[in-house]
């Protein structure tokens, strides 16, 4: 569907303009009339997906996309149509892209598109996901109920990513203050002592003389080597989104020591269960469930196996067999599932999965965080103490060589 910039006339003789959908410029002027809105100038904008510079930069934050589900449920249950919702949540919101994408949204219903297709124009903001629920709930006629389900999807993702986002935040910081430290060190603080060294002449320990030698080669070549780590870092950071890159990072995480990969397994877990009881909730049928629920896992390993189950399942063999027969699945998993079939409360069995995974992330990283602290802090002491040992060795040579 064509987007066309326009200036019209309102029943007052005032002229507006902005951005219409749709399929031909008769549509769009016969839009703007039903509007109450005489089209005097219409011209069409080159076409550009929501990837484009326009788009870049700009991103719809969870709380608003929570939001904006809940309210658009609250108001179909109520009885208002599809536009007449759409209308009050672009007055509403208070971020800025989501009113223009809404009003987009809007727009595009109004010259003849289903709210999924409508939504599945914008992949930015209306994932993959978000779209084939709304697309079920069109079908099912439960639209309502449907977009009720998304916002509680949103927010139980949301509060495991926050969850992790901030058990992450004191080793950063930590490991961060520790770069420094030692940094400064090196450069500031061992060139004293080097320089009292050397005059005072004499054989230098070899811890000294490793330390020196460090400080030497920070201070001399401190152009070439913070650079040359800060393009590291960006390579590595580009090579995760290349295709290779993602599924050696995402096989890595999954066998991280000091139980981090299993906090990475039951996180990846956790959404895939909230997501496959959400979709089998809307009446998504389960190969297509599958499908999206891999697409979003947000893993690779994980989404290789569920692309095999999904083969498996559309033979006719049950969904719980290949997921016993592969290792990415905990057994609870796949007995759980197997559970599900048999009993015909698959969206339940998925449920209680994520609920429990949900809570298995909590305790996990509430005892990963009581481990990794005293680590960052003996780490951070060592570094410091090698510097400080390694100065302080030569100062009992420095009094026999005063004598």
């Amino acid at each position: 569907m064509a987007a066309y910039a326009y200036s019209a006339f309102n029943i007052q003789g005032v002229e507006t303009s902005g951005e219409i959908h749709a399929p031909t410029v008769d549509s769009a002027r016969e839009q703007l009339r039903v509007r109450g809105l005489l089209a005097h100038r219409l011209r069409e904008l080159p076409a550009s997906g929501d990837d484009s510079l326009r788009t870049a930069f700009k991103k719809v934050k969870p709380h608003s996309m929570q939001v904006f589900s809940r309210q658009f449920a609250t108001m179909i249950e109520a009885g208002l149509n599809i536009v007449a919702a759409l209308v009050i949540l672009e007055e509403q919101t208070d971020d800025l892209y989501l009113a223009a994408v809404i009003s987009e949204l809007r727009a595009d219903v109004e010259g003849g598109l289903l709210l999924s297709q409508a939504m599945a124009r914008h992949p930015k903001v209306f994932n993959t996901l978000y779209v084939a629920m709304v697309e079920a709930g069109e079908a099912s006629g439960m639209l309502g109920h449907v977009l009720d389900r998304v916002a509680f999807q949103i927010e139980k993702e949301t509060k495991i990513r926050r969850r992790v986002k901030g058990a992450m935040v004191y080793p950063t910081v930590v490991f961060a203050f520790a770069t420094l430290v030692l940094a400064g060190m090196l450069m500031f603080i061992v060139p004293i002592f080097s320089k009292i060294f050397k005059d005072l002449g004499g054989s230098l320990p070899m811890l000294t003389q490793w330390v020196v030698a460090a400080s030497d080669l920070l201070r001399g070549q401190w152009f070439i080597i913070f650079p040359l780590l800060i393009g590291t870092i960006l390579a590595l950071r580009r090579y995760k989104r290349t295709e290779s890159g993602r599924q050696a990072w995402d096989r890595l995480k999954l066998r991280i020591p000091m139980k981090i990969g299993d906090v990475v397994l039951k996180v990846t877990m956790a959404r895939l269960s909230r997501t496959l009881a959400t979709l089998v909730a809307a009446g998504v049928d389960i190969i297509k469930a599958l499908e999206i629920a891999g697409a979003t896992a947000g893993n690779w390993v994980v989404e290789t196996a569920l692309t095999d189950v999904r083969t498996r399942v559309q033979e006719g063999v049950p969904i719980a067999e290949p997921m016993i027969e592969h290792p990415v699945f905990p057994p609870m998993v796949s007995q759980m599932v197997k559970i599900g079939e048999e009993t015909g409360e698959l969206e339940q069995m998925f449920g209680k999965i994520a609920d429990f995974y949900e809570d298995e992330v909590d305790s996990s990283i509430q005892s990963l965080t009581s481990i990794i602290e005293p680590l960052m802090m003996i780490g951070v002491g060592a570094m410091v103490g090698i510097i400080i040992i390694s100065m302080y060795l030569p100062m009992f040579k420095m009094l026999t060589l005063i004598k």
